[in-house]
């Protein structure tokens, strides 16, 4: 069920306190994490507590914390002090999305190139 956590998400798993990751923040809706493959010297995913397959489907259930995951992306941003900072959320494992438990990547401390890929 959405919103529930997934017995097999990682994400689920890491917010419960039984798989361990760097956590950055933590907010009563979110916990933003480094991401264990980098892809830029600043790699944070900032997840909801809650399980929703993907960005769409948050939004839709549950509008307040799809905006708690975007104001949080913007702190962590400040936090690590970006200039630039690029949010991608993948939906869909064509678009690269590998944990399905919607997450936005903050992504800053290189250039990013425009189109992204």
């Amino acid at each position: 069920m959405a919103g529930e956590p997934q017995a097999d998400c990682l994400f689920c798993k890491i917010v419960a306190g039984e798989v361990p990751a760097t956590v950055v923040r933590e907010s009563e809706t979110t916990v933003a994490f480094r991401d264990i493959n980098p892809q830029a010297p600043t790699h944070v995913l900032v997840i909801p507590k809650v399980h929703h397959p993907d960005a769409a489907s948050l939004a839709a259930a549950e509008p307040a914390i799809a905006a708690d995951v975007l104001r949080d992306a913007g702190e962590v941003a400040a936090d690590e002090k970006l200039d630039s900072y690029r949010i991608v959320f993948n939906t869909g494992s064509g678009a690269g999305q590998t944990v399905f438990h919607a997450h936005a990547h903050v992504l800053g401390g290189r250039g990013l190139q425009w189109p992204p890929g």
